[in-house]
């Protein structure tokens, strides 16, 4: 005898929420190292103290993106991305 099956719930979510995503992801990650790097620089900075400054981008970047994919509207999402993006090339040509 064969059931039904149950049917799946799911978040349906714009393409370009997904774009965006993925933009903050990757910028994200980058300046996330960077930020690991400036701590490591730091005198007297030791392996734990990049360990937390590298968990909590992980923990901020991990929120936003979600808030990014699920909550926030079309403005404020394209805005964190533009300041996002724009942050990482920075410090990437000073450095």
């Amino acid at each position: 005898m064969v059931r039904d099956s149950i049917p799946v719930r799911y978040v349906a979510v714009e393409g370009w929420r997904l774009i965006a995503g993925a933009l903050l992801a990757v910028s994200g990650l980058v300046l996330m190292l960077l930020t690991m790097a400036k701590v490591r620089e730091r005198r007297g900075a030791t392996g734990g103290d990049v360990a937390v400054a590298g968990a909590i981008s992980l923990v901020v970047l991990v929120i936003l993106v979600l808030l990014v994919l699920l909550v926030l509207p079309a403005v404020a999402v394209w805005t964190v991305v533009v300041v996002l993006c724009g942050t990482v090339t920075v410090m990437l040509l000073a450095s």
